[in-house]
């Protein structure tokens, strides 16, 4: 075999392994398009399922708090399913698409058990102090030495006014994490990965057929 042939052998052979590269270049930029569009789909549909399976646990939530429920069992498995799971933020800072929570039904509740417990504290204060002052003026029948008697003697005994309820008993910010490891927040990566070797096999491709 002459030199020629040899050499004429060596570029067909190098032609057929080009045109194989080429092919499967293009296959696998296929297949990565394929994967790349379903690992999207999928990172929808999980991230809507995380933000459906949220908005069930608050409505739990606001629920309990109305009929007088569990509160507290609820609002626990509310946040440990925010804390775990990404796209179920529940805060205040205004980035989020759903509001803290806010337990309506909680905050009268304990306003009005303040003022129940007010209302007692200060009614037995008043019967005390009009005993006490009726003995100090028992001859004053037109009461007006007695007021300011009544009014000194509750306020030096701790006579009691409503105070503004704590907003941390009744409303409650729940952020979640920015990625998580759940179906959700691995498709993501998985769409990363495949985003970046579908980019490499079009740039492949592209050279290719420039060569």
């Amino acid at each position: 075999m002459t030199i020629s042939s040899q050499h004429g052998n060596i570029k067909t052979k190098m032609h057929k392994l080009w045109i194989t590269w080429k092919k499967y270049s293009q296959l696998v930029y296929r297949a990565c398009l394929v994967l790349f569009i379903a690992s999207v789909l999928v990172s929808i549909i999980a991230l809507r399922h995380n933000n459906q399976t949220m908005v069930k646990l608050r409505d739990a939530v606001y629920a309990a708090d109305k009929n007088n429920g569990d509160v507290n069992g609820t609002l626990n498995s509310l946040r440990a399913y925010v804390y775990a799971h990404m796209n179920t933020d529940l805060t205040s800072d205004g980035n989020s698409i759903y509001p803290p929570i806010q337990l309506k039904y909680t905050y009268q509740r304990l306003v009005a058990a303040q003022a129940a417990s007010t209302d007692a504290t200060n009614s037995k204060l008043y019967t005390d102090a009009e005993y006490y002052c009726q003995q100090q003026n028992s001859t004053d029948f037109s009461g007006r030495n007695r007021v300011p008697c009544v009014t000194q003697y509750v306020t030096s005994h701790g006579g009691q006014t409503a105070s503004t309820i704590p907003t941390a008993l009744y409303e409650f910010d729940f952020i979640s994490p920015s990625w998580s490891p759940d179906l959700a927040g691995w498709s993501l990566v998985a769409s990363g990965l495949l985003f970046a070797g579908l980019a490499s096999s079009f740039v492949r491709m592209r050279l290719s057929r420039h060569q």
